[in-house]
């Protein structure tokens, strides 16, 4: 009697478990691209919320990001401490911000005394009164305050120093004071150059602040740049006029000059 043949078992897999893995593997592969595409850039990140964290209203909040290369996890708890629970850092921070803003107050009043000073006595074409990022500048034309060649103030002046020492005297801003010359040389006994000139005018405006309103001398700070730094091209008579000129600024606090 015959025997029939054994039917051989196929044991490798069946051919839809091929393809399901091949499908698994495919989309793995895809949502590890897009995880490695979604990588935040930690220096940007860090940078923006530093900017944040610069903002008055955040500076209570610690920093969600830790430093770029913190030493160990124990500084970066402590920072984050601090952050949160030192009211005294709390405190100091506004502080500063309320000291800040009522400087700016303070200086934008200034601006505002002197421009009504200047229109009421008709002086807006010889000085000028501008905000500017260090603080205040005033721009003295030496023709109201100076003879030509000389540093000695004219009584014609007296009255605008006055009016600003009176100011200076309300507010503890620190002052800067820079005396300027057109291009034409000079040379006297007094000045034998343009560099001598500027700085005693400079000099004689410091001075006569100083002595009439009893500011203290650490809060001046005096610069002759002689015909260095014209405002316009000394080619006129106008134009020499315009550089011609006393520099006073009162500056911010917070200003690194």
């Amino acid at each position: 009697m015959r025997r029939r043949p054994r039917k051989t078992q196929n044991k490798g897999s069946k051919k839809w478990l091929t393809t399901y893995s091949d499908m698994i593997t495919l989309i793995l592969v895809f949502f590890v691209l897009l995880f490695s595409m979604s990588q935040i850039d930690q220096i940007k990140f860090h940078q923006l919320t530093e900017s944040f964290q610069n903002r008055m209203v955040l500076d209570f909040l610690p920093s969600v990001v830790p430093g770029e290369q913190p030493s160990s996890s124990e500084s970066v708890e402590a920072t984050s401490q601090i952050d949160l629970d030192d009211p005294i850092n709390i405190d100091m921070d506004h502080e500063a911000y309320r000291a800040q803003q009522q400087e700016e107050q303070s200086l934008n009043e200034l601006l505002e005394d002197v421009e009504t000073y200047l229109n009421e006595n008709e002086l807006k074409d010889i000085i000028s009164a501008n905000r500017i990022e260090q603080g205040v500048i005033l721009v003295l034309q030496d023709s109201i305050f100076f003879d030509m060649g000389e540093a000695e103030i004219l009584e014609e002046g007296e009255p605008f120093l006055q009016e600003i020492g009176s100011l200076f005297a309300e507010i503890p801003n620190d002052i800067k004071v820079e005396g300027h010359t057109d291009s034409r040389p000079i040379n006297t006994y007094r000045y034998p150059s343009n560099w001598e000139l500027s700085g005693a005018r400079a000099s004689s405006v410091v001075r006569y602040l100083q002595e009439m309103f009893d500011l203290e001398e650490s809060r001046f700070s005096i610069a002759g740049y002689g015909e260095t730094r014209p405002i316009v091209s000394n080619n006129s008579s106008e134009n020499m006029n315009q550089n011609r000129r006393v520099e006073i600024t009162i500056l911010n606090s917070h200003f690194d000059n």
